[in-house]
């Protein structure tokens, strides 16, 4: 990513890295907040037998999706919009806990939410299709466009002093993992916190740890 300072870490492996197989991870879940613009109503016929319970239990949900008023656009271009100063790749995780990836957007609508990114490469893809796509699957979508190669977005963390600064590390590293996703392939996991974590990921996350945190990551891998 421009402007990264001389410290800064490549997220993107060498060619000997990528070609060893990755190590799964268990990463601690993540509270997610869920955003989703579609509601569910319970379709029942009053004339079946059988108790409420078991109606409840049989009853199918309905997906019903509506448009979206303009107050609730409003209200989602403030929890999806990117901060000042805050990494490309740790705002794209921020927009996935809170429900990218269950908001589904027609182009019109994609387009009123305006600048989310900060940088008009990305948002300009952004509603870019007139079908309707998750806003995850959009910002992603917008970032492999302005960045189509790997090393032109890092990773760059100052040294984390907690497990949990660490786990939101990793988390990022798994988010800039699936920014080069092929994303029409059902094989490829679509939440980050299923990324498997390779052993450049590992190297790196170490890497960015302290001394007291390093060595005992070290043994582990």
């Amino acid at each position: 990513m421009a402007g990264a300072e001389a410290t800064t870490t490549p997220v993107a492996g060498t060619a000997a890295e990528s070609e060893i197989q990755p190590v799964p991870v268990s990463v601690a879940p993540i509270q997610k907040k869920k955003y989703t613009k579609k509601s569910v109503c319970l379709v029942r016929d009053g004339d079946d037998p059988g108790s409420s319970r078991e109606q409840d239990e049989e009853a199918e949900p309905e997906i019903v999706t509506r448009s979206l008023s303009l107050s609730e656009l409003q209200d989602m271009q403030k929890d999806f919009s990117r901060l000042p100063g805050e990494h490309i790749v740790t705002w794209l995780l921020q927009c996935w806990d809170n429900g990218a990836s269950s908001l589904e957007l027609e182009g019109r609508e994609a387009k009123q939410l305006g600048s989310l990114s900060r940088e008009g490469g990305i948002d300009k893809v952004i509603g870019k299709k007139t079908q309707a796509l998750s806003l995850s699957r959009q910002l992603l979508s917008g970032m492999r466009e302005r960045y189509p190669f790997s090393e032109d977005v890092v990773c760059h963390p100052s040294k984390w002093t907690t497990m949990e600064r660490g786990i939101q590390y990793l988390r990022d590293l798994a988010m800039w993992e699936m920014i080069y996703y092929d994303l029409d392939s059902a094989q490829l996991p679509r939440d980050p916190d299923e990324v498997q974590c390779t052993r450049p990921m590992w190297q790196k996350f170490v890497r960015s740890a302290l001394s007291l945190y390093a060595n005992s990551l070290a043994v582990m891998e």
